[in-house]
């Protein structure tokens, strides 16, 4: 319950920086180079990421992998 919980959160923290960046779910899973579906479920909280999807991710929103985790307040 608390890693779903964890992934919901850092979803959101994701998608309200992407957001923020206004950029759209497709063109921000282009460019990190990730399929938007995989991207959306990302942001949804469907999907358990790996180390390396995660610094993907926070690469492309310009910010720390710990600024992400920060956020989740968990």
């Amino acid at each position: 319950m608390r890693e779903e919980k964890l992934l919901t959160s850092l979803g959101a923290v994701i998608r309200k920086r992407r957001t923020a960046l206004k950029v759209s779910q497709e063109a921000f899973a282009d460019l990190i180079g990730m399929h938007r579906a995989y991207y959306s479920a990302i942001e949804r909280g469907e999907r358990n990421l790996t180390l390396g999807t995660l610094h993907r991710v926070a690469k492309g929103l310009g910010v720390r992998m710990a600024d992400l985790m920060r956020d989740c307040n968990i």
